[in-house]
């Protein structure tokens, strides 16, 4: 591989960051990754689908409870949209369900804030580039 010039590579590293915003699981896949990719991708959407499915989408309430939200809009920016859908409608979420599924969400976003991190540092020191390598040489 051919070493990249401290432009492009700064360009690389945060197109992988954005990447693996908007997609969860994308930086890994853009780094050659491919099963971590599917795994976090997997995991990161049923855990938030699990929280939209106990509370509804009511519980993305970027007005009433702007931390949850904040929390929740990591996981892709996907979840802004569902916040402005969750406010001009009227979807009301009561009691525990509540609570749990602000949480579900939540932790799928900090998951994710996670993985993206981990995404970025792997095209910085070249680790995903070089395990792409070897999985394709074994195929």
């Amino acid at each position: 591989m051919k070493p990249r010039s401290p432009i492009d590579h700064t360009l690389w590293l945060f197109l992988v960051g954005i990447g693996a915003w908007a997609v969860p699981g994308a930086g890994h896949f853009m780094i050659g990754q491919r099963k971590h990719a599917l795994i976090l991708f997997v995991t990161i959407a049923l855990t938030f689908l699990a929280g939209l499915y106990i509370g509804s989408i009511g519980i993305v309430d970027p007005v009433g409870a702007k931390p949850w939200y904040l929390a929740q809009l990591l996981v892709s920016p996907v979840v802004g949209l569902i916040g402005q859908i969750a406010q001009n409608g009227h979807y009301p979420v009561y009691g525990r369900p509540a609570d749990y599924a602000q949480i579900y969400t939540a932790l799928a976003g900090l998951l994710n804030l996670l993985c993206i991190l981990n995404a970025v540092y792997r095209a910085y020191t070249g680790i995903g580039e070089k395990i792409g390598q070897e999985e394709e040489e074994n195929v």
